[in-house]
């Protein structure tokens, strides 16, 4: 798949999976797209971690019960370090989304769904529930969360409005 193809094919999978495994090559390639998502001053402050322990995936669907969570084969935790980067400056949140929708592209183009879970992760201490469970360090956030699989049925697909909404060219709203 190209990656024109991958960007219009990507869509929000909120769904349950099917049976199938994520092949650990699969999730690690994935995870490299993460790691060579560009980032603010070069200090590629993500981190990830790439979940394939049904075990452990269970666990994670307990904290963050929904039906993606509970019947993903893989999941891929997005971990910030919200350390200054530039003076007084963080860009832990940009730096993450970038991985995450570099990542987002290539589960795509491997024919597997996912969906970007970070809302969810403010509520209820689930962040911070997960990075207990995996380990992570108290300085590090869990940012997003990827359950990751194979879709039970198609993904729908958001609307998006045209081109003359959303772009233009030499000043806000110029066509030409």
């Amino acid at each position: 798949m190209d990656l024109f193809e991958a960007i219009s094919s990507r869509s929000c999978y909120r769904g349950e999976f099917n049976d199938v495994p994520v092949p650990r090559e699969i999730l690690t390639q994935v995870l490299e797209a993460g790691i060579l998502a560009p980032s603010a001053c070069n200090q590629q402050s993500p981190s990830f971690i790439g979940v394939d322990d049904p075990e452990i995936i269970a666990k994670i669907a307990e904290i963050a019960p929904m039906p993606a969570c509970k019947t993903a084969k893989a999941m891929i935790v997005c971990v910030s370090d919200p350390r200054f980067v530039y003076g007084e400056t963080t860009f832990y949140k940009e730096d993450c989304a970038a991985a995450v929708e570099n990542m987002l592209l290539a589960l795509t183009s491997f024919g597997y769904a996912s969906v970007w879970l970070d809302g969810m992760l403010r509520r209820d201490n689930i962040a911070e529930r997960i990075a207990e469970l995996l380990g992570v360090p108290s300085n590090k956030r869990v940012q997003v969360l990827l359950p990751i699989g194979v879709p039970s049925a198609p993904a729908p697909k958001a609307g998006r409005l045209s081109f003359e909404k959303r772009a233009s060219f030499n000043s806000w709203g110029d066509q030409q």
